[in-house]
């Protein structure tokens, strides 16, 4: 029978992690030409006279292995003890050049141990062992078990250590290690720890059989424990399409939910009422509370979680009568069917459950704007779950909503991210999504603009604008040939998948176009529906606009952001002009367009509240923390207060989080809302309504610590191993296929997914020499390598991401290697990704999740997590590696974040002052520009405003509760500052920013005072 390729990727998975333990350890070799203590990094004991000398040392170099237990009985206690060593011995002889060693026979002994009460390091075995070692070939080598009884610790605890007790002066230095080194205690039953560090809970195990001293754990069986060089865990992938109770359910085609969408998805809720009956009724949760004997609080716990479930249940029933009731929304539901079928392109069929259960559940939220409304719905789900598509499909349902209802033009959804760049593949879908929602909306004859998206990120990635001649500051130079080139977002054409895009920029409406040159393509060779010069996106406001979080900041500075919460001015009469916006001496028409010659109609007051967004959305929520957290609740809550009081109403905000840790009070903090998670956790930590593992390899996780050599040497020897052994499949495949077991035929898959290594550094000083120590310390050529960082230029990761999603097709040719840093971490989607090298812990189990959630998306990956083993924190986590990687959420660290700092406050009070003068007073105004001093001092002459009154306003658009008194004082005073400085004509100043006690922010990261840095 023809081998599957998900049998031939986890076997193949298993031989390349035999070839790096084998490298290791040095199980393959008998002879070295250095000295072996330079070379190997597992299973080696340094001696104890050596290892004590620096305390640090000792745990670079440890002189003993061990396990910590709990035996089940009372002492005095038996066991046995089972060493497992050998020694390599340097050769030397008159005709000897340069460096030569041996490896020495291995030796088993087993020890018979009687352990007395308070045992207090008593050793055992010495003599055996040390004739064992000489018997060998080991001559002068020693080691020796000893055990020790910590029962005063207040529970039976015993540590059984094998010590490797090599006296200084029996061997040469080099000699005295020990090397493939293992202890078994054997005969001896024990009771497992408990995790104390995590709570109890019903869907957890917090039992640990026991705990490695400078090593991992194996069970083996009962009464019998091993010391492990590594720790190896491995975790299996999630099923998320099975048919629960009803065969007419699955899948959920896109076609049938056009056909018949609220039959279906009430045969869905059914079906989730019928499994929540079967595991969380109250029969249920007794049965388990018996079965599995679970203490008080651990019931009480689960008959909270079953509320939850029946809360869910509750939203999702909603969500099937309101579909059923709203023509306008089933009929966007139809729709929305139709594109995202269109957008997949035959690579699935429908919707995995928990991608149309959670937009079934904010369906009530479309239609009723109290309560519901005003919660922050999160997505939590895992890692290549699918939360992209259902984002997607939810923005494309509202997108068609608004036009079903009369919004006609104007930001449907405003999708954030929170690092500096957004990846260019989540850009991609969502092109290709709204791109496929355009054609349907041609296809049905929908009116309005058409269906587009706005790259909204800057920041040299692409243009706040196109200057009509280049300057220091703006550096474009339209006439250059190759301007428009750098600014190509999109690797695809969204229409017909083509990769014929060529980029142009167009003088008559001043417009940098994506175009696809293809025969045949929908788009008929007009410019595709995406901008990306931030102008064009004030020009044009797109139905979808995604973007860094930074991008907020604009709205203390640029006019044309009144298109994010509220209506433009006007629509310029010239065509492909798009929108108005203030006038201004530059703009005396308010069109962005230079020197345009039109006039512009304006929009009806009325009309205006119809541009707002219905969604913000908000990736990866758990980012949000620390100052750039506690900087962002301000600016969320003055975009909100500022749509607020010029549409009247807020919008629905959406979020995805990799982390429920905490949850309830981050939502609290930034949107001064609260929270609603989607969906619910299951009844176990491997089990949901929406998901089940399987026994498919997901990831293999390897916790490595480093013995005696840096850690810097392991990750380039295992890059070496990893990249010679590819190679050996590439060259010989036969021999490889017969040893990894696995059939020749998938040789050519194996190559593409596991020719790529991913070495992924917690800093950029890590990651750029991690790229460095390639070509100088991994002897493999050719080895092609690039970096991907917050500091590589624009341009060089498209092409990276270019030739990692279409490799060449010589593998001599591809990359080889990816040194990268968290900037991978997030909507990098490459199902070639499958190895990577962790340089160390991350500093939180939200960032160690998301970065090694980039390899084993689609098929089995293997992750080395190389501790650095002189860090507390790296050190703990290798003691609980396994508990750390199967039940990760729940080390997750608690996001720290507060908007209550009067820091923050300082900073961000600049932006309330400057928005609300250019949204909230500039309309109002007579001229309706207040540009200078002069014109906004006479306007508040006119209008009677005060610096009270807006201290007011400010106060409470920036959300600083009315008991924070200090709070408001500080910013009362900037507005008392602001208005004396207004009042008084003798000031100086000439333009409003001048008046404000310090400059808007920048960028929302702009924490930190800035200092002049000069090269006198």
């Amino acid at each position: 029978m023809t081998q599957d390729a998900v049998d031939a990727e986890s076997r193949f998975v298993d031989w390349l992690d035999s070839q790096v333990t084998a490298e290791g350890r040095g199980d393959r070799d008998d002879v070295l030409d250095a000295d072996p203590a330079g070379v190997y990094w597992l299973g080696r004991l340094a001696p104890e006279g050596e290892a004590a000398a620096v305390r640090r040392e000792r745990r670079m170099d440890p002189c003993a292995i061990g396990l910590r237990l709990r035996p089940e009985g009372e002492g005095p206690w038996s066991l046995r003890a089972r060493v497992r060593a050998l020694a390599w011995n340097q050769v030397r002889g008159p005709e000897r050049r340069g460096e030569k060693w041996e490896k020495t026979a291995s030796i088993d002994v087993i020890l018979p141990i009687q352990v007395p009460l308070g045992a207090a390091g008593a050793a055992f075995g010495g003599l055996q062992i040390a004739e064992a070692l000489d018997a060998a070939g080991a001559v002068g080598s020693c080691a020796e078990v000893r055990v020790t009884d910590e029962s005063w610790r207040g529970s039976l605890e015993l540590v059984v250590e094998l010590v490797n007790t090599t006296p200084e002066g029996s061997r040469q230095r080099g000699e005295r290690h020990l090397f493939e080194v293992e202890l078994t205690v054997l005969d001896l039953l024990t009771t497992p720890f408990l995790l104390e560090s995590l709570p109890e809970s019903f869907r957890y195990d917090r039992r640990l059989p026991a705990i490695g001293i400078n090593c991992g754990v194996n069970v083996r069986s009962a009464g019998e424990l091993r010391t492990t060089d590594q720790v190896v865990v491995d975790r299996y992938r999630p099923e998320y399409t099975f048919d629960r109770t009803d065969a007419r359910l699955l899948p959920l085609a896109f076609e049938k939910l056009v056909q018949e969408p609220v039959a279906t998805l009430a045969r869905l809720v059914e079906a989730y009422e019928a499994w929540g009956l079967e595991h969380w009724s109250s029969e249920a949760l007794q049965h388990r509370a018996k079965e599995e004997s679970w203490k008080p609080e651990m019931l009480q716990e689960a008959v909270g979680a079953a509320a939850e479930h029946t809360a869910e249940l509750q939203r999702l029933r909603a969500g099937v009568a309101v579909l059923a009731r709203d023509a306008d929304l089933r009929q966007a539901f139809q729709l929305m069917n139709r594109a995202m079928r269109r957008a997949a392109r035959g690579r699935y069929a429908g919707w995995r459950p928990f991608q149309i259960g959670f937009i079934l559940s904010v369906l009530p939220s479309l239609t009723n704007e109290g309560e519901d409304w005003q919660l922050v719905e999160i997505v939590w789900f895992a890692t290549g779950g699918g939360k992209t598509e259902t984002y997607l499909g939810l923005l494309v349902l509202a997108a068609f909503y608004d036009r079903l209802r009369g919004k006609l033009a104007g930001i449907t959804a405003w999708s954030r991210f929170p690092l500096r760049m957004l990846s260019l593949q989540q850009t991609q879908r969502f092109a290709d999504a709204l791109a496929a929602a355009e054609l349907v909306r041609r296809e049905c004859a929908i009116g309005g603009d058409p269906i587009s998206l706005g790259y909204f990120i800057g920041a040299g990635a692409t243009p706040n604008e196109v200057p009509t001649a280049p300057t220091d500051y703006n550096p474009i130079d339209v006439d250059e040939p190759r301007m428009a080139d750098r600014y190509q977002v999109l690797t695809a054409c969204p229409f017909c998948g083509s990769k014929e895009i060529r980029m142009k920029f167009h003088r008559g409406d001043w417009t940098l176009r994506h175009l696809c040159v293809a025969t045949g393509c929908p788009s008929e060779g007009k410019p595709l529906p995406v901008y990306v010069v931030d102008q064009e996106i004030y020009r044009f406001l797109p139905t979808v606009v995604i973007g860094t979080l930074d991008k907020a900041a604009l709205i203390a500075m640029q006019g044309g952001m009144r298109g994010f919460f509220e209506g433009p001015a006007g629509r310029c009469s010239r065509p492909g002009h798009g929108f108005t916006y203030a006038k201004r001496a530059k703009r005396p028409t308010g069109c962005l367009v230079p020197d345009c010659p039109g006039d512009a109609t304006p929009v009806a007051a009325r009309d205006r509240a119809r541009f707002a967004p219905s969604f913000r959305l908000q990736d990866e929520l758990h980012l949000l923390r620390d100052s750039l957290g506690a900087v962002d609740s301000h600016y969320e809550s003055l975009l909100d207060a500022l749509q607020t009081e010029l549409t009247g109403r807020a919008p629905k905000i959406v979020a995805s989080s990799a982390t429920l840790t905490g949850f309830e009070r981050q939502v609290e903090v930034l949107y001064n809302r609260r929270g609603r998670v989607f969906p619910v956790p299951g009844p176990s930590a491997s089990e949901s309504f929406w998901s089940r593992e399987t026994d498919r390899l997901l990831r293999r996780f390897v916790a490595v610590w480093p013995r005696g050599v840096t850690l810097e040497w392991v990750s380039d020897r295992t890059t070496t191993i990893l990249q010679q052994s590819v190679r050996r499949l590439l060259d010989d495949p036969h021999a490889v296929c017969a040893q990894a077991g696995v059939d020749l035929v998938h040789v050519p898959m194996l190559l593409n997914l596991y020719g790529t290594h991913v070495v992924y550094g917690n800093t950029v000083r890590d990651v750029e020499a991690a790229r460095r120590s390639l070509g100088t310390q991994v002897p493999v050529s050719p080895l092609n390598s690039a970096q991907l960082t917050g500091q590589t230029p624009f341009e060089e990761v498209r092409e990276t991401l270019q030739r990692l999603l279409g490799p060449e097709s010589d593998f001599l040719d591809r990359l080889h290697v990816v040194t990268a840093s968290s900037m991978i971490s997030h909507g990098v989607d490459v199902d070639r990704l499958n190895v990577m090298t962790v340089l160390g812990v991350p500093l939180t189990t939200a960032e160690f999740i998301q970065a090694t959630a980039r390899v084993g998306r689609a098929h089995p990956g293997l992750v080395y997590v190389i501790h650095k083993i002189g860090r507390e924190r790296d050190s703990a986590i290798f003691s609980q590696f396994r508990p750390f990687i199967e039940q990760g959420d729940r080390f997750v660290e608690p996001i720290p974040i507060t908007r209550a700092s009067r820091r923050v406050l300082e900073l961000t009070t600049s932006a309330a002052i400057e928005s609300r003068r250019l949204f909230v007073h500039e309309p109002r105004s007579a001229g309706g520009r207040l540009t200078t001093v002069d014109l906004l001092r006479k306007y508040t002459t006119q209008s009677g405003l005060s610096a009270e009154e807006e201290a007011s306003a400010c106060a409470a658009a920036l959300g600083v509760p009315d008991q924070h008194h200090l709070a408001l004082a500080d910013v009362s005073r900037q507005l008392e500052t602001y208005f004396m400085r207004l009042e008084n004509p003798g000031d100086g100043a000439k333009w409003p920013n001048q008046l404000l006690a310090r400059a808007p922010m920048r960028s929302l990261r702009d924490v930190e005072a800035q200092i002049p840095v000069s090269d006198d």
